[in-house]
């Protein structure tokens, strides 16, 4: 049938529907509130629920991306760290002894990715740290909301969502996110995001100020001591940013050696130290359950030192190994640190690959925060501390929300530094 005169043609409207800034900023939302959500969405509609949406973002994404292909700038916008990483980990198929879950896992992984790299292409800086906020504040307050219904207003805790009920008590509170830990972190990110929509003034400041005493009461009235020792860390490292933001640029470059010896010192006197800095977190039979973990983690490693037992992202319990290490009496779905998590299953191979795909964000970041003159280039520095630091004692980045914004960081931090960037053009 033909399209009468001065009638836009069914093709034209869909190419200018999907290539419309309205569109994009609605996946944007969505996927970010999926991706933070997964745990509560999982309680409540249960796998085939996350898949449906995780599917038709995807979707949307490509066919969106299809649109603006013409309007992005594509040459370094996949970190090749990146990509080996996730090419080792589809890899891990081919010896797998779960190999139906390994795909499913790899899948799974992948979409989380796609995502985070259409968010880095399709929304500049700002309006990142925007749409960040906006999810972070919602899904804070509705935690929040929810706490007090279970724990003041009904005194009765909500199993499905692991809404314990005890903020009446000081904590510690899981909200939507399941775990005291996974809502301390979440709440950090919030924190940072916060702080970084403050000082760029792009939302009123009354609305930033409520939103950070939110975020902090968030923190405190989750007890993690994991999420405590990552904020003396962000604080430090926002302190060390903003202090080499106010240097001219030959004195920021020693500052810089200076800074990366600093660390250096630090992290041996705090690994020397480890005992007191575990009693002053007050993290002792969290540690000891850890340590008792990971001990049995090195152990079944040495099982398949190069090549690990093949991806799977948040275990299956009732699979080897991980049948094997799930005997501690508190239920867990990872090793509870994102390096033993990727030598496990990905073998020392993996795990270099996935260190060096950090550290090249990590300095990318860094630099970008300490050079650039728009504050807003300090939220992926700090929001990729956040990751980091909390990797130590859970595996967070390795999956859904802390995996979407590991890649949003590493690509957005790829587009800016990127040797492939300066190749001249065909």
């Amino acid at each position: 049938m033909n399209t009468p005169p001065g009638r836009p043609s069914l093709t034209a409207v869909a190419a200018e529907f999907l290539g419309s800034a309205r569109l994009t900023r609605a996946i944007t939302l969505t996927t970010l509130g999926t991706a933070v959500l997964s745990f509560a969405i999982r309680s409540t509609m249960g796998w085939p629920g996350l898949i449906a949406i995780l599917a038709a973002l995807v979707v949307l994404a490509a066919l969106s991306l299809a649109v603006k292909r013409h309007e992005l700038e594509w040459r370094g916008v996949l970190p090749l760290s990146l990509l080996f990483v996730v090419g080792w980990s589809a890899l891990s198929l081919l010896w797998s002894e779960y190999q139906w879950v390994t795909l499913a896992s790899v899948l799974y992984q992948v979409a989380f990715g796609f995502l985070g790299v259409y968010v880095a292409l399709t929304r500049d800086l700002i309006q990142i740290v925007r749409a960040v906020g906006d999810v972070l504040r919602v899904v804070l307050g509705v935690s929040l909301l929810l706490e007090v219904l279970a724990g003041i207003l009904l005194d009765l805790p909500i199993v499905f969502l692991r809404i314990s009920g005890d903020i009446a008590l000081g904590g510690p509170i899981q909200g939507l996110l399941g775990t005291r830990n996974q809502l301390g972190l979440v709440a950090l990110i919030a924190l940072v995001t916060f702080f970084v929509e403050l000082r760029t003034r792009s939302i009123p400041r009354t609305l930033a100020v409520s939103s950070i005493i939110l975020a902090s009461a968030m923190i405190i009235l989750s007890r993690s001591p994991v999420t405590f020792g990552a904020v003396v860390v962000v604080g430090l490292a926002a302190a060390a940013l903003l202090t080499l933001r106010r240097v001219d640029a030959p004195a920021r470059r020693i500052s810089q050696f200076v800074l990366v010896g600093t660390v250096g010192v630090s992290g041996l006197i705090l690994y020397a130290a480890r005992g007191r800095v575990i009693e002053l977190l007050n993290a002792g039979s969290e540690f000891e359950f850890r340590y008792a973990l990971w001990r049995d983690i090195l152990t079944v490693v040495n099982d398949n030192t190069l090549e690990g037992f093949g991806w799977i992202g948040l275990w299956r319990r009732e699979l080897p190994p991980f049948i094997g290490l799930d005997r501690f009496g508190a239920p867990h779905d990872s090793a509870l640190n994102a390096v033993l998590d990727v030598w496990l299953q990905l073998g020392l191979v993996g795990l270099c690959l996935f260190i060096l795909l950090v550290g090249l964000a990590i300095v990318r970041t860094w630099l970008l925060a300490s050079n650039k003159r728009s504050v807003a280039f300090v939220w992926p520095a700090l929001v990729l501390a956040s990751l980091v630091v909390t990797s130590a004692a859970e595996s967070s980045m390795l999956v859904e929300f802390g995996w979407l914004l590991f890649v949003v960081v590493a690509v957005g931090a790829s587009q800016n530094l990127s040797w492939r960037a300066r190749l001249p053009e065909d």
